[in-house]
């Protein structure tokens, strides 16, 4: 079989077949893998998209640079560290295979922990409120997931049981993988998969849920109640569709007969649908609720960014009006307007007339 046909998915219901290859390209040596692509595509609008509403979250986004950047770093480390947890025996003979994460092997769950932990860290350091930021987050989360889900497809993984459905597919990795885990998963699950048929293409349902769970966030989001509220919605949301989707795949991780991943999702939703409720109850008998961006602390720290790129800005304008009078170069204040110069001009012109007069009468 060549690379070509081994990388073939197929939708047979469609009528559609065509290669898809993990490797997008090869630079220096150094092969990059669509699944990187698309999870810093993710990461880069989500990045984007939470940045332009800090502040109307009351987020002084200088600051926030910080607990971003070390919330990404959590969320890889927390990510990879969950899945080789879960999957200890396919690593624990080859321990150098853990940093091979251009593979794939990411888990949500692991991020969203690591993501939590660290950024809080640096949150609270650089005194900024963790429960705002993570509505922000929550949104961005979806965005992310969204897009870095079809690196899954670019692996052919992430897919489920036979389906009759059109957009059922199909190629000979997938097939490999389903035999390699007949004695495995599917055992434990109880599930009978048919190798040589259609499945569902589980990357595709979970990018969609989370395409929708974003904007409906985005549209709720100026009628939340409470700061954290967005990030509660997120995690039952995800967990909600999650808990679905795992049940149809083949390739879960497992504890004993069960999916982790499933029962986590569950657990998530539960938790989240207690906390929103708590806060609600907790708002109604404790009265108006007072948003984060309208506290004089949230305010205040704006300012006082506002303020330092002010100063930034006038400190650059006048080491350049400095250079520019070094090298014999008038001020912008110093030079004269085309208004200005004609009608100095004028003036000196007119003078000269009077003058002229003048001499003619004496």
């Amino acid at each position: 079989m060549t690379n070509a046909e081994w990388n073939t998915v197929s939708f047979p219901k469609l009528g559609i077949e065509f290669p898809v290859y993990s490797d997008a390209f090869t630079v220096f040596g150094l092969t990059v893998k669509w699944y990187g692509i698309l999870i810093m595509l993710g990461l880069l609008l989500a990045v984007i998209y939470c940045f332009r509403r800090m502040r109307s979250f009351g987020i002084d986004d200088d600051r926030a640079n910080d607990a971003v950047f070390a919330g990404f770093i959590g969320a890889v480390i927390g990510a990879r560290l969950y899945y080789v947890f879960m999957s200890w025996d396919q690593y624990k003979d080859n321990l150098s295979a853990i940093f091979n994460i251009h593979n794939g092997g990411l888990a949500i769950y692991g991020g969203l922990i690591g993501a939590v932990l660290v950024g809080g860290i640096v949150t609270k350091i650089r005194r900024l409120r963790l429960l705002p930021l993570l509505d922000l987050t929550g949104m961005g989360f979806l965005i992310g997931q969204a897009i870095g889900r079809w690196g899954n497809f670019f692996n052919h993984e992430c897919f489920g049981s036979n389906t009759d459905l059109p957009w059922g597919m199909t190629s000979p990795r997938i097939q490999a993988e389903i035999k390699a885990n007949a004695d495995s998963i599917l055992s434990l699950t109880g599930v009978t998969v048919d190798p040589s048929l259609p499945v569902h293409p589980c990357f595709l349902y979970e990018s969609l849920w989370c395409i929708l769970g974003f904007v409906l966030l985005h549209l709720y989001s100026k009628r939340r109640k409470f700061d954290g509220e967005l990030f509660f919605l997120y995690i039952g949301w995800y967990g909600l569709g999650r808990m679905l989707i795992e049940g149809l795949r083949t390739d879960s991780l497992m504890v004993g007969h069960l999916r982790i991943s499933q029962l986590v999702a569950g657990m998530c939703v539960a938790a989240s649908i207690a906390l929103i409720i708590f806060m609600r109850h907790k708002i109604k008998m404790d009265g108006e609720y007072v948003f984060y961006k309208d506290t004089e602390e949230s305010k205040q720290l704006i300012a006082e960014t506002e303020e330092k790129f002010k100063a930034a800005e006038e400190k650059a304008a006048a080491k350049k009006a400095a250079k520019a009078n070094k090298n014999g170069e008038l001020r912008p204040e110093d030079r004269l307007t085309d208004d200005e110069d004609t009608e100095t001009k004028t003036e000196d012109e007119t003078k000269s007339e009077e003058d002229a007069a003048d001499g003619s009468d004496n």
